[in-house]
C-alpha cells in the first residue's frame, strides 16, 4: 500500500529551479541600454523574462525534467549508501525472521503489514520465488503502518518465532480475506498449529516492540513510506512486484555480488 506524495513542496523547488534556468536564458535578450542605465532595471527584467517564458514555454518543462532527474539520481545514491551502511541490521536482527535458504547468496528482506492489500497480493509471489530460487534467502522486516490492529498481527508473528511456527502463521495471516482482529489472529494461531495461550503471553515480552521499533527506524533511513518495500542487493524496490520482476532482481543482485 503505497503513500500519495504532496506536492506543495515539489512545486516551489521546482518553480525556483524554471524560473532560474529561464533567467539565465533571458539575460542574453536584455536592452543595450539596461546594462548600461544606473536606473533600477527589475521591471525591465520581470517583463523580459515573462516574455521569453511566453515565447519559449518547453524551457519550463525541460527544466523541470531535468532537476527531476537530478532528484531522483540523488535519491538513489542516498539509498545505496543507507543500504551500505545498515547491512547489519538489514540482514542480522535476530528478531527478524529468515526463511527459505539460510545460507543462500542473495537475500531478498522485504518491510510489510500484515494488512495491507499489496503485501497479501505479493505474499504469494515471495513464497513461489523461494521454490524456485533454491539460492534465495528471504528475511521479514515487520514494518506495521496501518495502525494497532497491524502493531498486535506483528507482535504475534513475531512471538510465533518461540514455537517454531512463524512461516504458516506469517503466510495463513497474509492469506486471510477476514479482517485481523485480536480474535481472528488467534483463530488463526490455533489453525496452524500454535498454542494460543502460549502466543498470547509471549507477545508481552518486549524485546518485540524493540524489534518493531528498531524496523521502522531502519525504514526510516531507508526511506520506505509505505509497504510493501523490497531491498535485494544494493537497491530499494517499491510496490508488489510480479514474480518474473522479483527473480530479475535476484539475477541482478547475484550478478553484482
Amino acid at each position: 500500500m503505497r503513500k500519495a506524495y504532496a506536492s506543495a513542496g515539489l512545486t516551489c523547488v521546482v518553480t525556483k529551479a524554471a524560473m532560474m534556468s529561464v533567467w539565465l536564458t533571458s539575460m542574453t535578450i536584455l536592452p543595450a541600454w539596461a546594462e548600461l542605465s544606473p536606473l533600477p532595471v527589475q521591471p525591465a527584467l520581470d517583463q523580459a523574462i515573462e516574455q521569453y517564458i511566453r515565447s519559449h514555454p518547453e524551457v519550463i518543462v525541460q527544466a523541470v525534467q531535468s532537476w527531476e532527474v537530478k532528484r531522483q539520481a540523488e535519491e538513489k545514491a542516498r539509498v545505496m549508501q543507507a543500504i551500505a551502511t545498515h547491512q547489519k541490521e538489514l540482514l542480522g536482527d535476530p528478531a527478524s525472521p529468515v526463511s527459505g535458504n539460510a545460507e543462500g547468496s542473495v537475500t531478498v528482506i522485504e518491510f510489510f503489514d500484515y494488512r495491507c492489500g499489496y503485501c497479501k497480493r505479493v505474499a504469494g509471489t515471495v513464497t513461489q520465488l523461494q521454490k524456485d530460487e533454491p539460492g534465495v534467502r528471504v528475511v521479514y522486516k515487520d514494518f506495521p503502518i496501518l495502525g494497532e490492529a497491524s502493531v498486535f498481527a506483528a507482535r504475534a508473528a513475531l512471538a510465533a518465532q518461540g514455537q517454531g511456527k512463524h512461516q504458516a502463521f506469517h503466510e495463513a495471516m497474509l492469506a486471510s480475506e477476514n479482517e485481523l482482529t485480536k480474535e481472528e489472529v488467534f483463530v488463526i494461531a490455533e489453525r496452524v498449529g500454535l498454542d494460543g495461550k502460549k502466543l498470547e503471553a509471549d507477545m508481552d515480552a518486549p524485546e518485540w516492540q524493540r524489534a518493531l521499533d528498531r524496523n521502522s527506524d531502519l525504514a526510516r533511513q531507508l526511506g520506505i513510506s509505505g509497504t510493501p518495500g523490497f531491498v535485494v542487493g544494493s537497491e530499494l524496490y517499491s510496490g508488489a512486484l510480479d514474480l518474473t520482476s522479483l527473480k530479475g532482481l535476484v539475477v541482478r543482485a547475484r550478478t553484482t555480488h
